[in-house]
């Protein structure tokens, strides 16, 4: 399989070097350059694979069958804080939350990360290369970032993150990673100025080759491919392919529930997908009225959905628009000069079919932590409370079809949130027990692109040295 830019003028390249890669040389992201699907009968053949088996297969229909993929799975997902990995928890008649959160970060990211911070090693090593991985944080992928390229030999990382924007455990759990080749910086501004960064890093070509940058963020498509297959499994485990079922997610940068989607694409029954937001609410705005347009960003009890332009969402557009790269181009660009985006009718009317959009401001999102906790004795953290909200209340007019809602991130990540709403302050478990007593490293820059390039220069240098 090849991967090809949602803007055209990037070269088509194989799965692992879009992994190296991430963001492509023309500014846009890797797409598969044909999608791949499976009939009925092969949906059926997957269920009651271990997760990690069943990842694999997922895997390597995206083109990285040259890699040992059962065996990354396998030791990826081997330190898992549950058997299942991601167990399906029942919320009420037709509502299940999917628990993502079991990884050595308690978030999504590591669902994925875990598993390509291993493929990173083993196509430098085999490559004889080193790489330094740049990447913006609202909260979460920033740590499971981390812990998977900690020590690594072949890799340099260095995180940005919003300062004072993010959960205290979310900073902690990325600044008291002491490793010699993890940096991590906060960065004066929003999640979107740290975003900005990267994305500006990476088009400044001469420090993009000089600095061998690649990528963790979503826009890295192997991160996309690694999270598809949690959406397959709670499918395949609610009867589909003979059942359709609805999806839930909470999200801001979009690369979660775009997973989501592209399980679709390959003939998972997958009917509508609920795009849950906070106040940051630009996705909402434009599944209601067309409305793509960024505003400042507000801080709320969700601080991974405090976002105001979704990366991910460009390859959704790609599609929408019969992927016409020199449209797509155009309308980031302008989004980018202008703040707005013009999506034509027709692509909106697309978009409207499949996802809705739901918008749960702090005080819902309270009252949905403290709903959970007194109807059903489930601990949800913020962002899991906004997708259940919504999962609600765009329910699937068939009352047969549940509802699978992405659970982002354990509670204890935010006990000061789910303490206000429930009374109850969740512990972190026994790992992370001593988080609060451990030094802290991390260096606070301004937002300024020759700043914090001479930061990333820095680091790599010394460590290379």
């Amino acid at each position: 399989m090849r991967y090809i830019s949602t803007r055209g003028q990037a070269a088509p390249r194989d799965f692992e070097a879009v992994l190296l890669a991430g963001l492509a040389e023309d500014g846009g992201l890797f797409v598969p350059e044909t999608w791949p699907t499976l009939t009925p009968a092969e949906w059926r053949a997957l269920r009651g694979l271990p997760y990690a088996d069943l990842a694999a297969r997922i895997l390597s229909l995206f083109g990285a069958g040259g890699l040992p993929l059962e065996a990354m799975c396998r030791d990826a997902y081997a330190g898992f804080g549950h058997a299942a990995v991601v167990p399906l928890v029942q919320l009420d008649h037709r509502t299940f939350a999917l628990e993502l959160f079991h990884g050595p970060t308690l978030a999504f990211k590591d669902m994925a990360l875990q598993l390509l911070g291993r493929m990173f090693d083993h196509v430098l090593e085999k490559r004889g290369e080193r790489v330094t991985i740049v990447g913006a944080t609202s909260g979460d992928t920033g740590s499971a970032a981390i812990e998977a390229c900690r020590d690594r030999s072949a890799v340099d990382i260095v995180i940005l993150h919003p300062e004072n924007r993010t959960s205290e455990v979310q900073r902690r759990q990325m600044t008291t990673v002491l490793a010699p080749n993890v940096k991590n910086i906060a960065v004066q501004g929003d999640f979107d100025a740290c975003q900005d960064l990267v994305k500006a890093m990476f088009n400044d070509a001469p420090f993009r080759a000089e600095m061998k940058l690649s990528a963790v963020n979503s826009i890295n498509w192997a991160r996309i491919a690694a999270q598809i297959p949690y959406y397959v499994a709670a499918a395949l485990a609610l009867g589909a392919p003979d059942r359709e079922v609805a999806v839930s997610v909470p999200t801001g940068n979009f690369g979660n529930v775009l997973a989501a989607w592209a399980a679709r694409r390959m003939g998972l029954p997958i009917s509508h997908f609920v795009i849950g937001s906070n106040r940051n609410d630009i996705l909402a705005r434009f599944l209601a009225s067309n409305d793509m347009s960024a505003k400042p960003v507000e801080p709320s009890l969700s601080p991974s959905m405090d976002i105001q332009v979704s990366s991910n969402f460009e390859r959704l557009l790609f599609e929408l628009l019969g992927r016409d790269a020199a449209a797509t181009a155009e309308a980031m660009t302008r989004f980018r000069a202008e703040g707005r985006m013009p999506v034509p009718d027709a692509a909106w009317k697309q978009a409207t079919a499949l996802f809705r959009g739901f918008t749960l401001d702090d005080a819902g999102t309270l009252a949905e932590i403290r709903h959970l906790w007194t109807s059903s004795g489930y601990l949800a953290d913020p962002h899991t409370a906004v997708g259940t909200a919504a999962a609600r209340a765009l329910a699937p007019a068939d009352p047969a079809v549940p509802a699978i809602v992405a659970a982002t991130a354990h509670p204890a990540k935010f006990p000061d949130a789910v303490e206000r709403a429930t009374g109850f302050r969740p512990p972190l478990p026994a790992r992370l027990a001593d988080l609060y007593e451990r030094e802290e490293r991390f260096s606070v820059l301004a937002d300024d692109l020759g700043v914090i390039e001479a930061a990333v220069r820095a680091h790599a240098r010394r460590n290379a040295a």
